[in-house]
């Protein structure tokens, strides 16, 4: 049975109300994303999760949300008791969608989609992911990991409070310290709107049919302005971020000569595993080669290591090696880490290790 496309139909929905489209979009698409939500949360009756993710059923919310579409109150309570339970995933995922969902919740009580006692618990739960989201700042001013920072302050933006977080500041300093890690449409899309001060919720009340100007007030008036509809409307200071932006010049990297020697560790930190390392050895590769480049050569190295992945529009997602496979509904996956234990920041085909670098692939639970 093919698996139900929350993710993929609500994506269309935000990237199509984007373009400023000149009717409502299709009803077939909206109520293809309902039907594939109540679809999706048929996986909850035997794992306790949608058969997706949570990521996606949030991102579907959402996406009806912009479209000013409501959806049933327990579509967003399940989303509701899967924030408080803490159920929305481990690390940089966890930061991700737990903004995505938290941004659905604002979107459904601004647009008065929902009733005010769920109004209320909304509101509560948005408050409490953004500060457990500033609490868990990391020291180099990530929030999760650099990817998932995009979301964090999408969230930041969407509540207006990026002039008075702190948080704020120190990840978009991160952000603009790493731009080169985003190099996927996918990455793209989701730290783009940030660089520009906006996050989706902004997608929803784009002036189509409109070229607004943003400028320094008129004479008399003090912050800034945006010229619209023939008259003058202030506008948060959070939505000049890309003042601040700098062009550069990004020159194409040069192909490195030589090679390079990475030690490849195996791990399963999993009680039925018999043993903790399962797999330990050192890979010549060339010194350009990435995590995915040392896989591979691992392979031919060794005919007993084997490995997996599935492309997803991040890259190429690690789901099995040695035969073991990383399984949402068992709540495990393969963490990346570079040793002694420091996670990784990138993923498989974007990171490129070090010559005499130590890389660990630990199946680990979430």
């Amino acid at each position: 049975t093919e698996p139900p496309r929350t993710g993929r139909l609500a994506l269309y929905l935000l990237g199509l109300r984007a373009t400023c489209p000149p009717a409502e979009p299709p009803r077939a698409l909206v109520t293809w994303l309902k039907y594939h939500l109540e679809e999706d949360w048929r996986g909850s009756r035997q794992h306790g999760h949608p058969l997706t993710s949570y990521y996606q059923y949030g991102l579907g919310v959402l996406a009806l949300c912009v479209h000013r579409k409501r959806v049933r109150e327990e579509v967003t309570r399940r989303l509701l008791a899967a924030q408080h339970h803490g159920r929305l995933g481990h690390g940089g995922s966890a930061v991700d969608t737990e903004a995505v969902v938290a941004l659905a919740f604002t979107c459904l009580e601004r647009r008065g989609l929902v009733g005010a006692r769920l109004a209320a618990e909304l509101r509560a739960a948005v408050l409490e992911v953004s500060r457990s989201m500033a609490e868990a700042q990391r020291p180099d001013g990530t929030i999760g990991n650099i990817y998932s920072t995009p979301w964090a302050l999408q969230l930041f933006l969407a509540r207006g409070v990026c002039h008075t977080e702190p948080a704020f500041a120190r990840a978009v300093a991160a952000l603009l310290e790493n731009l080169d890690a985003f190099g996927t449409a996918a990455t793209m899309a989701q730290v783009l709107p940030v660089l520009h001060g906006h996050s989706y919720l902004d997608i929803g009340s784009l002036p189509c049919g409109e070229e607004p100007g943003t400028r320094r007030a008129p004479a008399g008036r003090g912050g800034w302005w945006c010229h619209r509809g023939g008259g003058w409307v202030p506008i948060s200071p959070c939505w000049l971020l890309a003042d601040t932006l700098t062009p550069i010049t990004i020159e194409p990297p040069t192909e490195a000569p030589g090679n390079k020697t990475v030690r490849l560790v195996v791990e399963c930190a999993q009680p039925w595993c018999f043993e903790l390392r399962l797999y330990d050895q050192q890979v010549s590769v060339p010194a350009a080669a990435s995590l995915l480049d040392v896989l591979r050569a691992a392979t031919t190295q060794e005919p007993r290591f084997m490995f997996e992945t599935q492309d997803t529009p991040q890259g190429p997602y690690l789901t099995q090696v040695l035969g073991l496979e990383a399984r949402q509904e068992k709540r495990n996956y393969w963490q990346l880490l570079t040793a002694p234990s420091t996670p990784l920041m990138m993923g498989v085909a974007d990171y490129s290790p070090h010559d005499g670098e130590t890389l660990i692939l630990r199946l680990s639970e979430w």
